[in-house]
């Protein structure tokens, strides 16, 4: 599922530079992140990078965006049409949060 910002958002910024994707951006009171380019980091990290930087822990999984780790991983290819990536049966813990153990 994508991820969403709260409304407990401060407005400080901290998480844009850190999307991989340039899915957030600022809105009139905080920020916002586009579902379309949103891939939880997929690819990229291990982790949410903007959660793991938010001081607020506002940005949160969106239950009304749910989406398989598949579906996250095709996105890549729309969003980063120039970049390779390695094969989805590839990913590590490092670079899918699906990927950690239990």
């Amino acid at each position: 599922m994508a991820t969403k910002i709260t409304e407990e958002c401060i407005n400080c910024g901290a998480c844009e530079p850190e999307c991989p994707n340039s899915a957030i951006t600022q809105g009139d009171d905080i920020y916002l992140i586009d579902a379309k380019l949103c891939t939880e980091c997929v690819g990229f990290h291990g982790e949410e990078a903007c959660a793991a930087v938010c001081p607020v822990d506002c940005c949160i999984p969106d239950p009304d965006n749910a989406e398989t780790e598949e579906q996250l991983y095709a996105r890549l290819a729309t969003v980063h049409p120039d970049k390779q990536f390695p094969p989805l049966s590839d990913l590590t813990a490092e670079l899918s949060r699906f990927r950690k153990s239990a």
